[in-house]
């Protein structure tokens, strides 16, 4: 006689079916037993991140394991390169992000650097990339896109997130295009809050989606929702839990019929109003095929949370079981698609620096009259870096600036890198290093390197400024000191040009860093 607590057989398919659409990440280098034991019950995904990852070797030997449990199981991994990075995020970013590809504006080389990403990931056995950021950053406040994305033109980031797609795919890794329908026209970070996107249906047609249409004509097989709430087109859901935004102007007006992955599931964007598991219930009726979880929220009870949320929704009612059925399906032909796309494109483990020419080509230089005589620096300068606190997107973690780089090219160099804390703390710019236990250096006065006539050039670096108006205050005060200063500007510049030297970069990767270094010390 069979147990009443044993799950029944129509509960177990809705369980399997639940573990199809789940994208869930995990903790640790190795395979949990928990996540074998949800593939063989029908987990079709896994999402790598930063914590799961060492090295590239060490990462194939992981999804090496992972595919032991079934060949064509989706490894997804969130791999933007630029200022989002899991595969390099211990060691800094080897190619820069999209804002310096939509500076440099050749679609050859952005297809190039999409496909040496692709490379990468396919070696270590990863077959989907949650990118490239399809978004057109149109305000330059805006928290969470900024350099992710190709620039503030529809038409250079539509023909860039189309080489990107294009690049990526070719080297045997699905690309997937986010955040849909746009999230460069919002003020607050989705990881915090609800962004709203006041733009009217016209404008977001002509300005947000492009690059999403320009991405489906190059062949991406993945779009990935925004957490943000657009009125012109729901005015009560965000896009992720909105069919009118997902199945109606998605699939119905731009005809996609790919896979659709939520963004992190739970971002409080959607989870502040609806919880963990009502999001995850309302993505998939209200048309997400896959859920994206994991990020901050990894294991197995969250996994079995919204697998049991998933079956009791169907249950009951609020969760139509041929909507379920309809994204399991859609998983698995992906599922299917990639897997053989991993398989028929070979290996390349060569080596590229392609990453570093596109560094060096996104470069921007203005000197002021009269003060070429600045660089190339003459000996080894101090460097002050003003760091901006990093989105849950960017691990802050991730190594970053010009000071690394510049102490290489220029033994001596000194530096100190400094927060809107540190400045609160300090209250007086005239002493930047006065807290020995924060830089090990000795004072800057003794320096004198806030003096015009000091031997020492000084490098202010500084990213992001036109979004920290700490930042940019701070970096007034400097230059009232050393009106002689050379400024590198990293991330989304704000089109003002102090110093006597303003050195553009359109990021904050390290090769970013390393391109600036080497122009600062006549090194190429």
């Amino acid at each position: 006689m069979q147990s009443s607590s044993r799950p029944s057989s129509r509960h177990q398919q809705l369980t399997r079916l639940a573990g199809t659409v789940l994208q869930p990440g995990f903790v640790g280098t190795t395979v949990p037993d928990w996540v074998r034991r949800a593939i063989a019950d029908g987990l079709t995904s896994v999402v790598l991140f930063g914590r799961n990852i060492v090295d590239p070797e060490q990462v194939a030997r992981l999804t090496a394991q992972l595919r032991a449990e079934n060949r064509d199981l989706i490894i997804a991994i969130d791999e933007e390169a630029g200022d989002v990075t899991r595969l390099e995020a211990w060691t800094g970013a080897s190619r820069p992000g999209n804002l310096a590809l939509g500076a440099v504006d050749d679609t050859d080389l952005t297809e190039s650097v999409a496909r040496d990403i692709g490379r990468e990931l396919h070696a270590a056995g990863i077959s989907l990339n949650y990118a490239p950021s399809a978004d057109v950053n149109s305000n330059p406040l805006n928290p969470v896109i900024g350099a992710r994305s190709f620039g503030a033109r529809t038409d250079v980031v539509s023909r860039h997130t189309a080489a990107w797609v294009r690049g990526l795919q070719s080297a045997g890794v699905a690309a997937c295009a986010k955040h849909f329908p746009g999230h460069g026209d919002t003020a607050v970070d989705s990881h915090h809050g609800l962004p709203h996107v006041s733009a009217s249906a016209e404008e977001i047609a002509a300005t947000a989606l492009p690059p999403f249409v320009a991405a489906m004509e190059a062949g991406v097989r993945v779009v990935m929702t925004a957490h943000l709430l657009a009125p012109a087109y729901d005015p009560e859901l965000p896009a992720t839990l909105s069919p009118r935004i997902l199945v109606d102007l998605l699939r119905g007006e731009l005809g996609f019929d790919g896979l659709v992955v939520t963004d992190g599931i739970e971002m409080s964007a959607v989870t502040a109003r609806y919880g963990i598991d009502g999001a995850t219930v309302r993505a998939v009726t209200g048309g997400a095929d896959a859920v994206c979880v994991g990020g901050e929220h990894a294991g197995e009870a969250t996994f079995h949370q919204l697998t049991e949320a998933l079956v009791g929704a169907v249950l009951d009612g609020t969760l139509p079981e041929a909507r379920i059925c309809e994204g399991a399906a859609r998983v698995a032909e992906f599922a299917a698609w990639s897997g053989s796309r991993t398989r028929a494109v070979a290996a390349d483990d060569a080596a590229s620096d392609i990453g570093l020419v596109a560094a060096r080509r996104a470069l921007r230089v203005r000197t002021e009259q009269g003060r070429e005589s600045v660089l190339p620096l003459v000996g080894a300068p101090h460097v002050v870096e003003l760091s901006p606190t990093m989105n849950l997107a960017v691990d802050g973690q991730t190594p970053w600036g010009v000071a690394a780089p510049l102490s290489d090219l220029l033994p001596g160099t000194t530096s100190v890198r400094l927060t809107e804390a540190d400045l609160a703390e300090s209250g007086d710019l005239s002493d930047l290093t006065g807290r020995p236990d924060r830089s090990g250096l000795p004072d800057l006065l003794e320096r004198k390197v806030l003096d015009p006539a000091a031997e020492r050039s000084l490098v202010v670096v500084v990213r992001d400024a036109a979004r920290h108006d700490w930042m940019s205050a701070a970096m007034t005060r400097l230059l009232g000191s050393r009106p002689d200063a050379v400024v590198v500007e990293m991330g989304v510049p704000n089109g003002a040009a102090p110093g006597a030297v303003h050195l553009v970069t359109h990021g904050a990767t390290r090769v970013s860093g390393l391109a600036a270094a080497e122009f600062l010390a006549g090194r190429r």
